[in-house]
């Protein structure tokens, strides 16, 4: 399956970046929001591929939907999308954290807030993605000469698969990391990532990598 169009829950940093990086790779971009007019102001300068729609209206025909919001935010919005047709992949992007000197996981008891999501709403495909590293590489996968990997966790293959060859396409090496309930890992990640880039001072132009032999 080949991704057209994807559906953005989020216009903050990382929502915006995406949607640029999409845009640029072909990808037209549907911004879902509450708040239909302050989506369309972060909508407009990026042309007439992005468009809005508000979010308690999204039905069938979304091809994946990314999940770009604070994570205490994600299970309202898939309860306000309630018409998603069944089977829609839905790529959550979110991290659950508190800040004592530094990034602490504050993960809900299923684990992580992918697996909470995917228990919550079973119809749906959830897969962990797009949140070990900051917005400047959702909108630039390329270091120099070297990609960002893009970790990808779930229980279903072929939406790991569409999600993985989405990735490639906007210049990541996607790496599937197994199932759901290593999404927890990945969050972890990110609270290295958030450590390294704030506290330990590495800066936000900095990802992960995995090296071969």
């Amino acid at each position: 399956m080949s991704i057209q169009k994807v559906t953005i829950v989020g216009t903050g940093s990382v929502g915006s970046a995406l949607a640029r990086n999409f845009l640029r790779h072909g990808i037209a971009v549907q911004f879902a929001a509450r708040d239909v007019a302050k989506a369309r102001e972060a909508a407009a300068p990026l042309g007439e591929r992005a468009s809005v729609v508000e979010t308690r209206s999204l039905q069938g025909g979304i091809e994946a939907l990314f999940l770009a919001v604070p994570a205490n935010a994600a299970g309202s919005v898939l309860e306000e999308a309630s018409g998603l047709a069944a089977g829609t992949i839905v790529v959550d992007c979110t991290n659950p954290l508190k800040w004592d000197e530094g990034p602490v996981h504050t993960p809900p008891p299923e684990g992580s807030i992918t697996a909470q999501l995917a228990a919550r709403y079973p119809r749906l495909r959830l897969v962990k993605a797009f949140n070990t590293f900051g917005a400047e590489f959702h909108d630039q996968a390329a270091l120099g000469a070297t990609a960002a990997d893009l970790y990808l966790a779930g229980n279903d293959a072929d939406a790991k698969h569409t999600i993985g060859e989405l990735a490639r396409t906007l210049g990541f090496d996607p790496v599937d990391v197994g199932p759901l309930r290593n999404a927890a890992h990945l969050e972890s990640l990110a609270m290295l990532w958030i450590h390294l880039a704030t506290v330990g001072k590495q800066g936000r132009q900095v990802a992960f990598k995995l090296l071969r032999r």
